[in-house]
């Protein structure tokens, strides 16, 4: 005899579950704003813990494999260029695209937070997940497997999850690549402005210009080394007080193009012309690179591919298939524009 048939959660299953009223569950699942987070966040936890789905009449499940694509802020040309590749990526792959904002930083780290933000997904018909430079990301990882949701981090930053999937570029050849290069062109004091040292790409790519430092038989000398966010700003600054100095350095590498373009900014200010009086080097290689004044000399790196390749990724994982390798990086490569000269004359 036929068992009888699983009966349906409903809207009173899950607010008895949560602790509050089936009104309070409608609008949650609404979205309307007028809900604390914490609530909203235990509704969520319940919506995924009892597979609660609204009536079909309702809802409909999507017809196509659905990806979203996370990130704290679409604020940068790095991410709108890997953006591309993901968009592109999952066209040819007949896949929905939802690009998300994370929860803030705060919250994020919380697991009830976490837990309720990817049954959210979950909901949205989402079978895998991309961060993007996606900071403190632990918990939502955690959440994510969890959940049986493959999560695969684009340069992640804040990560103390060592087997994580992950895909980059080799930011340490990269680093090592044009530091090399300034000292052909005859530069010796080569200063660096890089990346948060929280962020993994931006350790692998100073690392890169510390084994040039060392190569070539320099010393490395703290005095010309800045660590700081991925920016304009913190190129303006960090330039400004590097370039004031008395034994101002003849070349600056930069942690990406942003941090380049700020350090053309402070060298402008300061009546420094470049590349006769100041060598500048920046990573990452975003079509802007080459709009700057002087055009900019940049370290490629694949940042469409590294968003296809992302994508290739968690679908590989969603259909059950554990990726080739874990840790997925490719090639870097110099790219030189008008911002490098010869070293000016002491």
């Amino acid at each position: 005899m036929a068992g009888r048939p699983q009966q349906r959660v409903t809207l009173v299953d899950v607010a008895r579950a949560a602790g509050v009223t089936k009104g309070t569950v409608s609008k949650v699942l609404n979205d309307r704003s007028d809900v604390a987070a914490d609530t909203r966040a235990r509704v969520f936890a319940a919506v995924d813990e009892l597979g609660y789905r609204p009536p079909t009449s309702q809802w409909n499940p999507p017809r196509a494999r659905t990806l979203a694509a996370v990130f704290d802020a679409l604020d940068s040309p790095y991410i709108t260029n890997v953006l591309q590749g993901i968009l592109a990526a999952a066209t040819a792959a007949d896949t929905n695209l939802l690009v998300r904002l994370a929860p803030d930083r705060e919250s994020r780290s919380t697991r009830a937070v976490a837990r309720a933000w990817v049954a959210e997904q979950r909901a949205a018909g989402v079978v895998g997940l991309i961060g993007l430079t996606l900071g403190t990301p632990t918990a939502l990882l955690e959440a994510a497997a969890e959940a049986s949701v493959p999560f695969v981090m684009i340069d992640p930053v804040d990560l103390d999850a060592p087997d994580v999937v992950s895909v980059g570029s080799t930011n340490w050849a990269g680093g090592r690549t044009a530091t090399e290069h300034l000292f052909a062109l005859g530069h010796r004091r080569i200063a660096w402005i890089g990346g948060p040292q929280t962020s993994a790409a931006a350790r692998e790519r100073f690392h890169g210009y510390r084994a040039a430092i060392d190569s070539a038989g320099v010393d490395l000398d703290p005095d010309v080394v800045r660590h700081g966010q991925f920016s304009v700003a913190t190129g303006q600054r960090f330039g400004r007080e590097l370039l004031s100095s008395s034994r101002r350095p003849t070349a600056v590498i930069a942690g990406d193009d942003e941090i380049a373009v700020g350090v053309l900014h402070a060298a402008r200010e300061l009546d420094i012309p470049v590349p006769t009086g100041l060598s500048v080097v920046g990573f990452d290689d975003t079509p802007q690179a080459a709009w700057t004044s002087p055009p900019l000399t940049s370290v490629h790196q694949p940042l469409a591919g590294m968003g296809r390749m992302a994508v290739e990724t968690v679908l590989t994982m969603a259909a059950g298939t554990a990726p080739a390798s874990r840790y997925v990086q490719l090639a870097t490569s110099l790219v030189v524009r008008e911002s490098t000269a010869a070293a000016p004359e002491a």
